[in-house]
């Protein structure tokens, strides 16, 4: 049975003061998990906060904040603040983010993803943990960071991970894995990565929760859903750091007339030429009940939590509630709490 269910906030483009009854609602429909993101829209903290007002017992977590645009103790600071709001309901998920968002439109070079997310994660486990962090890294430098309140429950730190190093670091250092992008055939080449990497550190491999994010767009209309999903993947696969991934899962020579389209900046044929079978594979769209039995086969190939991130089409509500009660857990009364909060 799925124990966990969750969904991805904010749930439209409306502001974040006319979505908290949705955030209850959510929690209404079975949603056991509500998890930020953050790219260029809101931040990855602020509507959780609300989250935890109006959700009483969803788990929330961010699924990413990058290790780049904010410093280690802002980071532990950010999520013992959220974890005095919704105590032992917190999850702080980290990762590299790609070159555009950190780059591009941040302003700090993208460099040693790899290093930095090690680094910034080891930084932010001691200030959390209540340790006054000096410490000579080879991507990060502190002295005498300290977080000068107690944290308690502590709050687990989970990584986005796409390709084998970053997945590896997961299994050798985190709480939990995020992975995201890919289909459910793909996931158990990515998990067995996390997981011989914990065993081979001496750690539980069963104990490192998998949370995959789920891209969905549902509609009766499926020629309407698919090319909502069309759009959205054509822009993303040919970010570097989503390229890299989908060849070393195996699409590189399906993907390469986009890519080159792309590439030559002929935006118009890189979506047509993007094969159907990439689209239908990487963002679940059709009927509400074929996309559901989708989210499964991500569960039963080793998803511990499956994290949907909502799309609609152009005739749904502005507020995104038919995808969310569409896609609610028809055994909602049924799931159980798992692992770290509840």
């Amino acid at each position: 049975m799925v124990q966990r269910w969750g969904v991805t906030i904010p749930l439209s483009d409306q502001p974040l003061r006319d979505q908290v009854p949705l955030f209850s609602l959510a929690e209404e429909l079975g949603y056991t998990d509500l998890w930020s993101s953050e790219v260029n829209g809101t931040d990855g903290f602020t509507p959780l906060v609300l989250a935890a007002q109006a959700a009483k017992r969803a788990r929330l977590g961010t699924a990413i904040v990058s290790t780049y645009t904010r410093g280690p103790l802002i980071l532990a600071m950010h999520a013992a603040s959220l974890n005095e709001v919704a105590p032992g309901r917190v999850v702080l998920g980290l990762g590299s983010a790609s070159l555009p968002i950190v780059e591009w439109w941040n302003g700090v070079k993208f460099d040693r993803p790899l290093s930095h997310v090690r680094d910034t994660t080891e930084v932010v486990r001691r200030a959390l943990a209540g340790e006054n962090v000096t410490a000579s890294l080879p991507t990060v430098e502190v002295r005498r960071a300290k977080y000068t309140r107690a944290v308690e429950p502590p709050v687990p730190i989970y990584l986005a991970a796409l390709r084998p190093k970053m997945l590896a670091l997961a299994g050798q250092v985190a709480d939990g894995v995020i992975i995201n992008l890919l289909s459910a055939g793909d996931v158990p080449k990515v998990v067995k990565v996390v997981r011989d990497a914990a065993e081979q550190a001496g750690r539980d491999p069963s104990a490192i929760e998998v949370v995959c994010r789920i891209f969905v767009c549902a509609s009766e209309d499926r020629a309407a859903a698919g090319d909502v999903a069309r759009r959205f993947l054509a822009g993303y696969l040919t970010v570097p750091t989503y390229t890299k991934f989908q060849q070393w899962l195996g699409r590189g020579e399906i993907l390469r007339p986009t890519l080159d389209a792309w590439a030559e900046g002929d935006r118009k044929k890189a979506l047509a030429v993007l094969p159907n079978e990439v689209v239908d594979e990487l963002v679940l769209n059709g009927t509400p009940d074929y996309c559901r039995g989708k989210v499964i086969e991500y569960c039963k190939a080793g998803v511990d939590l499956p994290l949907l991130q909502l799309f609609k089409t152009a005739d749904q509500p502005a507020d995104n509630t038919y995808a969310l009660r569409a896609l609610a857990p028809v055994t909602a009364p049924a799931l159980a709490t798992t692992r770290q909060g509840g």
